[in-house]
C-alpha cells in the first residue's frame, strides 16, 4: 500500500467516534487570520484525504459487509466535514467539488484510491491492513501538518482528528487479530506503532515520536512534503 510520491498522501489518516459535527464547535464562522501557503495546502489536501479513507471504507464495507468499515466511514465523514468548516472559515477553495465515492481533484490521491480498493477487494484481512495502512498514513500526515501551523482552530482540529486515527488503528488491529493475524505497522515506526497500540500516545508525543524509520517496510512518513 505503498503512499504517492507527490502529495500528503503518504502519511495520512484519523479514527475513533465522532460525531457528525467534530471539530466544527472549535471552528469560526469567518476569520482575518492569514496562512501561510503550507498550512493552506495541508488543509486543502486533508478535505480530500478523509474523504479517501471515507470512500475506501464504505467500499470495502460494500464488498466484504464488516461493520467495522461502516463504523469508521462515519468518523471519517465527520472528518472530513470539519475540515471543510475550516476551509470555510479561512475563505480556502474546496476542492470537494464531485463529492461522489471514488472521485479525487488531487491525482495522486486518485491513484492511491484506485490501489488501496484493488488491495482490499482480495480478502477480509487484505482489507482490514488497508484500513490499516490509511490510518498509519493518516497519523503521520497530521504530524507533519500539526508542525507547521500555530493555529489554535486548526491545531484543536487535527488533535481530534489524530485521536480519531489513532482510534481507528487500533480497531483495525482488533479486528486482524481476531481473524488471527498479529498486525506489524507499515509506515509508522515501532515505538510510535507501540505507543499508539498501548493507548498511551498523546499529540506531543506522536509529532516526535512518528518521524523516522517505518515498521516492516514502511517509509517513516515519505509523504506530502
Amino acid at each position: 500500500y505503498a503512499a504517492p510520491n507527490e502529495g500528503k498522501g503518504g502519511n495520512n489518516g484519523n479514527k475513533g467516534k465522532a460525531s457528525s459535527t467534530a471539530g466544527t464547535d472549535l471552528v469560526a464562522t469567518t476569520t482575518t487570520a492569514t496562512l501561510t501557503d503550507a498550512e493552506i495546502a495541508d488543509l486543502v489536501f486533508m478535505r480530500e484525504e478523509e474523504k479517501l479513507a471515507r470512500d475506501v471504507y464504505l467500499t470495502l464495507y460494500d464488498m466484504w459487509g464488516v461493520q467495522t468499515f461502516s463504523s469508521i466511514a462515519a468518523s471519517e465523514q465527520a472528518h472530513t466535514d470539519s475540515i471543510k468548516g475550516l476551509l470555510d472559515a479561512y475563505g480556502i477553495a474546496d476542492p470537494v467539488v464531485n463529492d461522489t465515492i471514488g472521485v479525487f481533484a488531487n491525482p495522486e490521491l486518485q491513484s492511491l484510491y484506485n490501489d488501496l480498493i484493488a488491495a482490499g477487494s482480495t480478502s477480509l484481512v487484505d482489507a482490514l491492513k488497508v484500513g490499516a495502512a490509511i490510518e498509519e498514513i493518516d497519523i503521520l500526515d497530521l504530524y507533519e501538518a500539526m508542525e507547521v501551523t500555530a493555529q489554535p482552530n486548526i491545531l484543536q482540529v487535527y488533535a481530534r482528528l489524530l485521536a480519531g486515527s489513532e482510534n481507528h488503528l487500533r480497531a483495525f488491529v482488533s479486528a486482524l487479530s481476531a481473524q488471527g493475524v498479529d498486525y506489524a505497522p507499515q509506515y509508522l515506526n515501532a515505538d510510535a506503532y507501540s505507543a499508539i497500540i498501548g493507548g498511551t500516545m498523546n499529540t506531543q508525543q506522536g509529532a516526535s515520536q512518528g518521524q523516522g524509520q517505518g515498521g516492516n517496510g514502511g517509509n517513516g512518513g515519505n509523504g506530502k512534503r
